[in-house]
């Protein structure tokens, strides 16, 4: 459910109702949690997080023109999807995540590669997420970016 928001301010204020709340509380946790260089912007239709051009030049291989995309929070029709580049990326940080999801969560985690899912606002471990949005800083994202991503 791509929007048409400008900023994320304007895309969390045009969330359904029933979703506002938890995925406020998401974005709070984030930003209280992930360290500093780090940008909150838009980006594919979502709102996140971003090593901007000014310390990553070259931004996403993808599209130089972008910053590198890391954290990204996206209200989908059956679900609150979260994107984490750094799981996908780093096998110990994915085996962190997963082993603590099970110690926090009675429900089974719904995972992709990136993409972590909540059905249900109840069912989101805001603690663990912002645990998680600490746990690399925008050197560290762009190191392993480099040496997972571009093709040398």
């Amino acid at each position: 459910m791509n929007s048409k928001a400008k900023t994320p301010d304007q895309y969390y204020a045009e969330l359904p109702e029933e979703r506002k709340k938890i995925m406020q509380e998401i974005r709070k946790m984030i930003q209280k949690n992930i360290p500093k260089g780090f940008e909150e912007c838009m980006g594919y239709g979502m709102p996140g997080w971003v090593v901007p051009h000014n310390i990553y030049p070259a931004g996403y291989h993808c599209d130089p023109k972008l910053p590198l995309p890391f954290m990204s929070l996206a209200n989908q029709k059956n679900f609150i999807a979260l994107y984490h580049m750094g799981i996908y990326a780093d096998p110990a940080l994915y085996t962190w995540f997963t082993n603590e999801y099970k110690k926090t969560q009675t429900v089974k985690l719904d995972m992709g590669k990136s993409c972590i899912r909540f059905k249900k606002a109840e069912h989101v471990p805001l603690k663990l997420i912002g645990e998680l949005a600490a746990k690399m800083k925008p050197k560290d994202w762009v190191a392993l970016y480099t040496q997972s991503f571009i093709k040398k």
